[in-house]
């Protein structure tokens, strides 16, 4: 495949594609991201990846939401176990959603 017939992406993947497409003799280009365009990434990658777990309803498409989420905890310095304590702190306070009310007026 020439450089003429390569597919355009400009999106974050990853760490192991490049060398999944390598294995087809396929040359990729590409580049690192700097951190402000890590984090302009980081969010579009969220946004397709929370798109395909709602269109599929898969678990592994909800696993592919929690590696983006794991990926941003990880720029930010944000501990895992401090979000979730964070998360179980707010559902003791405030409850969780598994009454599945829907608030009409208040």
């Amino acid at each position: 495949m020439g450089p003429m017939s390569m597919r355009q992406y400009n999106k974050l993947v990853r760490d192991r594609i490049l060398e999944i497409i390598e294995k087809d003799d396929v040359k990729p280009i590409w580049h690192k991201a700097g951190r402000s365009e890590y984090w302009k990434k980081l969010k579009e990658k969220l946004v397709e990846e929370v798109n395909e777990f709602l269109d599929s309803k898969k678990q592994e498409e909800l696993a592919d939401v929690l590696e983006v989420i794991d990926a941003i905890s990880d720029l930010w310095g944000f501990k895992r176990a401090r979000t979730r304590k964070i998360k179980n702190d707010k559902k003791r306070r405030r409850g969780g959603f598994k009454k599945r009310i829907i608030l009409e007026k208040a």
